[in-house]
Formats: structure tokens, sequence, C-alpha cells
């Protein structure tokens, strides 16, 4: 055999190798562009959407009914309602409550009261049968119902009381009064206390997704402020697969992401021709040093 014939065996060997890695690149590149494309599509399905210029996006595993009015756009139970440009959340044992803001990045759903009382949707709202959990550590209360009001150590509940009747949040550990009787005794987030007489603080719900494995651990505690001082704790906060994680992804992100795996292919395309060309060229010179060079077997 020849070295001219070593030389062309050599090259064929380099072209092949250098041929294979283009078609992986370009396998690569096309089930990346795919994938993107094919989210690009649903979002263009299901489009975000607020219910006002200031409302929280509403994006998977949220659907906006009537506004995006394919049911694969949410999750069972993640519907809400625009009324009166004000996002709302209708909960079969309450009513509905308004969507103050949504933290897709921490599962974070912050609600308001309507009626201005927290308290009532603590005795009333039943999360079971629901995708929902309370977002803050939850700690066993009972509501008293008394007909007398109790000592200024006490802090009652006014919007549940009334002239006749005060009502109270205690520590289930505590003995009932006399002069009163146990409503119900439900683990909360918060007693009651002028400090956090708001219709707001403690609704935070958080969710989970059946039939989804979670990717990521903890991201942190979550530190509030009470009557007691600092306190902290937090149920595991994970993200979502699937679809939640495309929906972090906004148009243009998509776009610049294509954009720059597009550079990358042309770029290793150019530079595996290079290489073919540069393999032939030293081959060929190799060739030419030694013109009259012939081996035999």
């Amino acid at each position: 055999m020849t070295k001219t014939s070593q030389g062309e065996i050599r090259t064929s060997r380099t072209v092949v190798s250098l041929l294979l890695q283009t078609m992986d690149a370009f396998m690569f590149f096309t089930l990346f562009s795919s994938m993107f494309l094919t989210i690009n599509a649903f979002e263009s399905n299901c489009p975000m959407v607020k219910c006002s210029h200031g409302g929280p996006d509403i994006r998977f595993p949220f659907r906006a009914l009537g506004r995006q009015p394919q049911q694969h756009c949410g999750n069972p139970g993640f519907e809400l309602v625009c009324r009166d440009n004000t996002t709302m959340i209708h909960f079969p044992t309450y009513g509905p409550l308004v969507v103050k803001s949504i933290s897709y990045d921490i599962r974070k759903l912050s609600l308001l009261d309507p009626k201005s009382c927290v308290h009532e949707v603590f005795l009333n709202l039943n999360l079971s049968g629901t995708p929902f959990q309370y977002y803050y550590l939850l700690k066993n209360f009972i509501y008293l119902n008394c007909s007398t009001r109790l000592s200024p150590s006490f802090d009652e509940v006014s919007c549940l009381s009334g002239s006749s009747h005060h009502v109270y949040t205690v520590e289930s550990s505590l003995p009932i009064p006399v002069s009163c009787r146990p409503l119900k005794a439900i683990p909360i987030p918060f007693s009651y206390s002028p400090y956090l007489a708001d219709n707001s603080f403690g609704l935070g719900l958080t969710w989970s997704l059946p039939g989804r494995k979670d990717f990521e651990e903890q991201v942190g505690s979550c530190v509030f402020q009470s009557k007691a001082g600092s306190q902290s704790g937090c149920p595991n906060i994970t993200l979502d697969k699937g679809f939640s994680i495309a929906h972090v992804l906004s148009g243009e992100a998509v776009s610049m992401i294509l954009n720059i795996l597009l550079c990358i292919f042309a770029v290793t395309t150019m530079m595996i021709s290079i290489k073919i060309c540069n393999s032939k060229k030293v081959d060929e010179q190799t060739e030419n040093e030694n013109p009259l060079s012939e081996v035999s077997n």
C-alpha cells in the first residue's frame, strides 16, 4: 500500500468522523429547536393574560376562564376569574377571594378577603380537595364564642363579634373560660391580634401539582413578624416541571436562545469545514514531500 493510499484513508476517516460530529450537532440543534418551537406554539395558544394592568400574570398552572378558553392552558382547580378588572379565585367552602399576587418561583398565591375578615376565611375555608395548602406554618387554635368580654390579655376578633357575643382565638392548650363555648378548633397560620387585623395577612397559599416530581429542594424559609416577634418557617417550596418551566421563558427569551443555538451551529459547521480542508492540505503536503516514496506489502 502506498503512502498516497494511506493518506487518502486517513483523510477519509477524518472526514467521516467530522461529518458524524456535524450530524450530532445538527440533531442536537434540531431537537432543541423543536422543543422551544413547541413551547412557542403552546404559548401562542395559551398566552399569559391579566385581568387589569396592575393585576398578576395568569399563566400555567393557572387559567383565566373566558380569557384562556383551552382547558389544557391550566390545571383543574387553578381556574381564575376576571371580575370588574379584579382577579378572583372561588373556593366552594367560602366563596370568592381576591388574588393579590402570584409568585410562580416560590409557589405563593397571596389573597385578600373581599369581606375584610380574614378569620372568617380561616373558620370556613376547607382546602382539602384543592391543590392548595397554607403557605405559612400552622398552629392549632380554638375559636371561642363568649357571652362576656374576656380580660384585655385576649384580643377580640372584631369582625366576628357583636354586641351580645365576643369571638376570640386562643391556643388549644389553654383552658376554656366559663363564659365561652368553643366554636371550632383548627390549624391556622395566626391567632387574632390588632397588629395582624387586616384582610390579607396569613392568606398566603402554596400549591402542588399531582403527578409531577419536584426538581429543586427547599428554596428558603419564610420569615414573618408576629406579636411574639420574628418567626420563621414554610413548607418546602419547589418549582414545577413541564410547561411551568416553559412559561418562565418569555417569547423574547426563546427567540434569543434559538439565535444563540443557530450561531453555535453555524460556527461549529464552519470550524469542522476548516478542519477538513486543513486535514486535506496536510495529507497533500505529505504526499508532495515524498513524491517518489513507495511502500509495498
